[in-house]
C-alpha cells in the first residue's frame, strides 16, 4: 500500500505502525478533522466463491464493528469510524501512545513486571472486562499484545470484537484445516479449546494467563508445541505462581489460580466480582480471602486417560473419562491424560512418571534386556524427556490428521532422530517416528523417499517383532503401495500377496486389516492390467465388507467405489455410473452432503458422465461441486483444484477451448503455489495447459510445456516410468505437429526402447 494513500476521500495514511495475521495497522490523518488517527486494513485471506457469500461477509462486518464502535470506556479502545474501501475493509481507531504487555515484557528482558504494577493491570482491565461483559460481548482473543499501557498509566484492551470479525471474514489464523478459528494457544480456555459456546469466563481465563505471564514472566505452560499447550490448558494445574516467583502476594496468586480453573463455574462470577476482590485485597487491613485456598484444589491432576494410537493410524482404543472434550479436530493430539509441566532442571521429578504423555509409546517392555548374553543397558533416558517426545509424536500425527503434512513430516523427523539417539535404531518408538516420517512423504509425493523410509522400518519391525506381527505387515503393506505409486505393480503384487497370507493366517480373511489388504490388492491388479481380476476381487471384498460391517459401512462403500472404478476401466461406463451414484446416495445419507468421501463419489459420477460423451451433464455437476469444495475445503483446497481441473477437461471436450486454456492455466499456478513445481498434481495441470495451447494450434509454445512436465517426472519417477514415457510420447507429437519429423521419430524409437527394455514384467518395473 503506497504511503500517503487516501482513503473514503478522507483518511491519508502516512507510514505502517504494525502488521499481522489480520492486516496492517496504519499511522494516518484524518483530513476532516485534521487529527491522526489509527487505521487497521483487513483484506479477507481468499476471495469468496460468490457474490452473495461477499455480501454476507461484508454485512457481518458492519455488524461487528459497529458493536465495537458502540464501545465507550476509558479501558478500551475507540474506534471512530469503519468501512470498506477497493476490496480494503478498514476500521479507524483512536492513535495510541504507549507499549503493549508483550512489549513491556520484551523490553524488559522476559522478566516480570513490578507486583503493583501487576495489581493496577488486573484492576484496570477487568473494569474494562465489566463493562464490556455488561454488554453481552466477549473478547475472545485476550492476550498481552491487545493490552496497551499508554504514556499515563491507563490501560486500554485493543480489537474488542475483532476475534469475532475475524472468525467470519477469514483472517484468523487457525491450528486446524477444517475452518475452526482459534484463539492464541497460550491464553485459550479449556472450553474455547473444546470448540463450545464460549461466555465472559473465557475471558476471565485469558486473564488470569495474561497476569500469570506479567507475574511470572512467562505463562502458565510455557511449551513448545501449541498441543502440548492446548493440552496443558484443559487437563493440567498450572504451578502456583509463587513458586515461581516468591515474593508475589498470597491474595494475588489465589486471584490468578480461581482465573485459571478448568471449570467455568470455578471461576470468579464476573469481571466485577473480579475487581472487587482486587480492591479489597490492596487494602492491607482486609484478608484478601475468606473462601478456602484454592491451591488444593488446583493441584489435583486429572482422572488418568486410557487413550492409546496406533501408529498405523489406527483409531483410539478407549475413550476419555472426566475431562473436557475434545473437538474432532484435535482428538488424538495427546496419549496421556496430561501435557508435560515445565520443569526447571533442579525441580523434583514427579512421583509417578507415567502419568505424562508417554501412554502407550514408551513400553517398559522395550527397554528390557534381551536376555544373560545381551549386551549391557543403555542408561535409561529420563521419563520426562520421554514424555515431551511423546507428546510431540502425537503433535505431529495431529498435523497429519488436519493435511498440514510438511509440517507434520519435520515434527516426526526430528523425533525420531532424537529417539534414535536416545533408544536405539530399532527400539519400537523410534520405529513408530519412521513410519509415521515415511507416511507422511508418501502423502506429500514423494513416493521413493517415503519407499526407503517404509522399507527400513518393515525390516526393523521385522527383527524387533517378528515377520507376522500387525505392525511389521502394515509397514510392509504400506512398502507395496508406494511400489505402486512408483509404477512398480508387479513387486507390490509379490508384497500384498505375501502380507494377505500372513494376515489370512493369522487374523482371519474377515479382520478388518485382511480386507483392507485385499483392498488394496485389487487396486494394485487393475494397475497390472489383470482388470477382470481386478473387479473380481472387488466385488469379493465389497461382499464380504458389506456382509461384516453392512452394506453401507464407510469400508464397504469404499469397495464398491473400487468396484466402480474397476468398471471403468473394463470400459463399462454406465455400469461404472450407476455404482458411483448408488455409493454417493449412500453416502450422502450416511455421511452427510458435504461430507469429502460424498462429495468424492459426485466427482467420480461427473467423470463417468463425461467418459460417456455426456460433458455438458458433467459440466453441470463440476461446476456445482467447485462451489460445494470451495465452500466446506477451500477455494485452494487440492479437492477443489481436482474438480476445477476435471471442469477445465469438460470445457475441452466441448470445444471451448479458450476457457479451458485458461481454467486448467489457473490450476496449474494455485497447484504450483500450494503443492510445488514438480508435484504429480501439479504436473497433470500443466500438461492440460499444453493439450490446451495444441487445440489452439499454439504448438510453439505446447512443446515448451510438454517439456517441462516430462522433464519434471523423469526428475521425480525415472525415464522408464510410464508417465515419463506418456510425457515424452507427447512431445514426439507436438514435435510432428511443428513438422520436425526426424526428432519426433527419434524421439519415439528412444520411447519406444525404454519400454522394451522394461520386458514383459506385467508391472512396467
Amino acid at each position: 500500500m503506497a504511503e500517503t494513500r487516501l482513503i473514503q476521500g478522507r483518511y491519508r495514511l502516512l507510514d505502517r505502525i504494525g502488521r499481522g495475521g489480520m492486516g496492517e495497522v496504519w499511522r494516518a490523518r484524518d483530513e476532516s478533522l485534521g487529527r491522526h488517527v489509527a487505521v487497521k486494513c483487513l483484506k479477507p485471506a481468499a476471495p469468496q466463491p460468490d457474490q452473495s457469500s461477499g455480501r454476507v461477509l461484508r454485512e457481518r462486518f458492519r455488524r461487528e464493528a459497529r458493536v465495537a464502535a458502540a464501545l465507550q470506556h476509558r479501558g478500551i479502545t475507540v474506534v471512530h469510524d469503519f468501512g470498506e474501501h477497493e476490496g480494503l475493509l478498514y476500521l479507524v481507531m483512536e492513535l495510541l501512545d504507549g507499549r503493549n504487555l508483550r512489549e513491556l515484557l520484551q523490553d524488559n528482558q522476559r522478566q516480570p513486571l513490578s507486583v503493583p504494577d501487576v495489581v493496577e493491570v488486573a484492576d484496570q482491565v477487568s473494569a474494562a472486562l465489566a463493562y464490556t461483559h455488561r454488554q453481552g460481548i466477549v473478547h475472545r482473543d485476550l492476550k498481552p499484545a491487545n493490552i496497551m499501557r499508554l504514556t499515563d498509566g491507563t490501560l486500554k484492551i485493543c480489537d474488542f470484537g475483532i476475534a469475532r470479525l475475524a472468525h467470519d471474514i477469514g483472517f484468523t489464523a487457525r491450528l486446524t484445516g477444517s475452518g475452526v478459528a482459534m484463539g492464541t494457544p497460550h491464553y485459550m480456555s479449556p472450553e474455547q479449546i473444546a470448540g463450545e459456546a464460549l461466555d465472559h469466563r473465557s475471558d476471565l481465563y485469558s486473564l488470569g494467563c495474561v497476569l500469570y505471564e506479567i507475574a511470572t514472566g512467562a505463562p502458565p505452560f510455557d511449551l513448545d508445541d501449541a498441543w502440548a499447550v492446548l493440552v496443558g490448558h484443559r487437563d493440567t494445574a498450572p504451578d502456583p505462581p509463587r513458586r515461581r516467583r516468591a515474593e508475589l502476594p498470597e491474595f494475588l496468586e489465589w486471584i490468578v489460580l480461581d482465573l485459571l480453573a478448568k471449570d467455568p463455574d470455578d471461576r470468579p462470577h464476573d469481571a466485577a466480582e473480579l475487581g472487587e476482590r482486587i480492591r479489597s485485597a490492596r487494602d492491607p487491613g482486609v484478608h484478601a480471602g475468606t473462601a478456602a485456598s484454592p491451591l488444593d484444589r488446583a493441584s489435583v491432576p486429572g482422572p488418568a486417560a486410557a487413550d492409546g494410537h496406533e501408529a498405523a493410524h489406527g483409531t483410539a482404543q478407549g475413550e476419555r473419562t472426566g475431562a473436557r472434550p475434545l473437538p474432532s479436530w484435535a482428538r488424538g493430539m495427546t496419549t496421556g491424560s496430561k501435557a508435560h509441566v515445565h520443569r526447571s532442571p533442579l525441580a523434583p521429578a514427579p512421583a509417578d512418571p507415567s502419568a505424562g504423555l508417554t501412554g502407550e509409546w514408551t513400553s517398559r517392555t522395550d527397554l528390557r534386556s534381551a536376555g544373560p548374553s545381551a549386551p549391557p543397558e543403555p542408561a535409561t533416558p529420563s521419563p520426562e524427556l520421554l514424555a515431551v517426545l511423546a507428546g510431540r509424536h502425537s503433535a505431529g500425527l495431529s498435523l497429519g490428521r488436519l493435511g498440514r503434512w510438511a509440517e507434520a513430516g519435520e515434527v516426526h523427523r526430528a523425533v525420531a532422530a532424537e529417539r534414535e539417539h536416545l533408544l536405539g535404531p530399532d527400539h519400537l518408538d523410534t520405529l513408530a517416528s519412521r513410519y509415521e516420517v515415511a507416511f507422511t512423504l508418501s502423502r506429500l509425493g514423494r513416493p521413493a523417499d517415503a519407499l526407503r523410509e517404509f522399507s527400513r522400518v518393515a525390516a526393523g519391525r521385522e527383527r524387533a517383532l517378528g515377520p507376522d506381527h500387525p505392525d511389521s505387515l502394515a509397514a510392509r503393506q504400506e512398502t507395496a503401495y508406494v511400489l505402486g505409486r512408483l509404477g512398480r505393480h508387479f513387486e507390490a503384487h509379490q508384497i500384498y500377496a505375501a502380507v494377505l497370507a500372513a494376515r489370512e493366517r493369522t487374523m482371519g480373511r474377515d479382520h478388518p486389516d485382511t480386507l483392507r489388504c485385499r483392498h488394496n490388492m485389487a487396486f494394485n491388479l487393475g494397475s497390472l492390467g489383470r482388470l477382470e481380476d481386478s473387479y473380481a476381487l472387488a466385488c469379493e471384498v465389497a461382499a464380504d465388507r458389506g456382509r461384516a460391517l453392512g452394506a453401507n459401512h464407510p469400508d464397504t462403500l469404499v469397495t464398491r467405489y473400487e468396484v466402480a472404478y474397476a468398471l471403468g476401466q473394463l470400459g463399462r461406463w454406465e455400469e461404472a455410473l450407476r455404482t458411483y451414484r448408488e455409493v454417493a446416495e449412500a453416502r450422502g445419507q450416511a455421511l452427510g452432503p458435504d461430507h469429502p468421501d460424498t462429495l468424492a463419489a459426485r466427482y467420480e459420477v461427473g467423470i463417468s458422465l463425461g467418459r460417456l460423451g455426456r460433458s455438458a451433464e458433467a459440466l453441470t455437476l463440476f461446476r456445482a461441486l467447485v462451489a460445494d469444495w470451495a465452500r466446506t475445503q477451500g477455494p485452494a483446497a487440492p479437492e477443489t483444484l481436482r474438480t476445477r481441473h476435471a471442469l477445465g477437461v469438460n470445457l475441452g471436450r466441448l470445444g471451448r477451448w479458450e476457457e479451458a486454456l485458461a481454467e486448467a492455466q489457473e490450476v496449474c499456478a494455485l497447484r504450483e503455489r500450494e503443492l510445488g513445481p514438480d508435484h504429480p498434481d501439479t504436473l497433470v495441470s500443466r500438461r492440460e495447459v499444453a493439450v490446451g495451447l495444441g487445440w489452439l494450434g499454439r504448438w510453439s509454445d505446447a512443446l515448451g510445456v510438454y517439456r517441462q512436465v516430462a522433464d519434471a517426472r523423469e526428475g521425480v519417477l525415472g525415464a522408464a516410468h510410464p508417465d515419463a514415457l506418456t510425457s515424452r510420447n507427447d512431445e514426439a507429437h507436438c514435435l510432428e505437429q511443428l513438422g520436425r519429423s526426424a526428432e519426433a521419430a527419434e524421439l519415439y524409437r528412444r520411447v519406444a526402447t525404454l519400454r522394451h527394455r522394461q520386458g514383459g514384467a506385467p508391472s512396467g518395473s
